[in-house]
């Protein structure tokens, strides 16, 4: 009945005519690479072209995802992908020199496939499949997480975006654990998998456990058991510590990390060089004014609310931060609020 009134019997009906699947010709990201292998996560509303290209000047993280781009009922024109992902301009790079793969959120398998087939023509490294949004707006008009509770959904998306693609460029998928609960976890891994892509991220928690603690790694596990492409790892990993008990337990050293990189910029570093001296507060906050100067055709307001948003990450993992948040919270003078950090930076 849900379905009939949403009017998506035609997403999810099995499709009348069987599509060929192309055998994979390029090479997986991560086949030559030191372990573990980090990539930086979309996250939509932050990660943008300027941050990717800050973070990853930092250091340590091997591929990016852009934020999702939402496929309705068009093909979007190159200017719709030039802006979520500018390095299309530099071969699919960060000026660092790390690819960033295309992401793409909807429900429409023919559009997915020729929205998929743009993006690779514009010079996408890979493109990936986002059935992990949680967000209310998304998951009511059929996008994300919701996705999770049909797989033969999930097959056609897989299936007609892999048969879309140029063969030497990767499609990939990332998931969450289900919908309401985890019962089709197996289920949609397989069914993804059986569509063709090269490799799954899975974040470790269902939509309705959000972003909440605990993360639950050993399902990660029970689908790489299951399934004979690579699984990434996501969720819940802010130390080194938690990445090491995250490989541990999910059977992954291929993981993605979002808001722990937010939070501390040199993470990927920490988790892969034992002997790194970390960052100091000091050196997080000195990287504000940095993404100030890539945002220059913004208000004050949007400005300052922007340095806010990471700064609070940064407070979350230091209680140097905390304070210097508490400091300036209530800052909404770009001038004011820059003296304000200089003025900590130099204490």
């Amino acid at each position: 009945m849900w379905l009939a009134e949403k009017g998506l019997d035609a997403y999810t009906r099995a499709p009348s005519v069987a599509i060929r699947i192309p055998m994979f010709t390029g090479t997986l990201p991560f086949s030559v690479q030191d372990r573990p292998y980090i990539a930086l996560a979309p996250m939509e509303g932050l990660m943008d072209g300027e941050f990717r290209e800050l973070l990853t000047a930092v250091g340590g993280i091997d591929h990016c995802v852009t934020e999702f781009i939402r496929i309705t009922t068009q093909v979007l024109p190159a200017k719709v992908y030039y802006r979520l992902c500018p390095e299309l301009h530099n071969g699919g790079k960060t000026l660092a020199g790390t690819p960033v793969h295309v992401q793409l959120l909807g429900s429409d398998p023919e559009m997915m496939a020729a929205n998929a087939a743009v993006a690779a023509s514009l010079g996408a490294p890979a493109i990936d499949l986002n059935f992990g949004c949680p967000a209310k707006t998304v998951n009511r008009s059929m996008g994300g997480a919701v996705l999770l509770q049909f797989p033969d959904l999930l097959h056609r998306i897989a299936t007609q975006v892999r048969a879309a693609v140029p063969s030497h460029i990767p499609v990939s998928a990332k998931m969450r654990l289900g919908f309401n609960d985890k019962t089709l976890a197996i289920e949609n891994a397989q069914a993804l998998t059986a569509g063709g892509i090269q490799w799954l991220t899975v974040h470790a928690r269902t939509k309705t456990e959000g972003y909440k603690p605990p993360a639950y790694w050993d399902w990660i596990k029970q689908i790489k058991d299951v399934v004979t492409i690579p699984v990434l790892a996501n969720g819940e990993i802010w130390t080194p510590a938690q990445a090491a008990q995250c490989q541990q337990e999910s059977g992954s050293d291929v993981l993605m990390i979002g808001r722990g990189l937010v939070s501390t910029p040199d993470l990927a570093l920490r988790i892969k060089q034992p002997d790194h001296v970390p960052m100091t507060w000091q050196q997080h906050l000195a990287l504000l004014p940095l993404l100030a100067t890539k945002l220059p055709d913004i208000t004050d307001k949007q400005l300052v609310d922007r340095m806010k948003q990471w700064l609070h990450y940064f407070s979350i993992q230091s209680a140097e931060l905390a304070q210097v948040f508490e400091d300036v919270k209530r800052e909404r003078d770009r001038a004011a609020f820059f003296a304000a950090l200089q003025e900590r930076i130099d204490s």
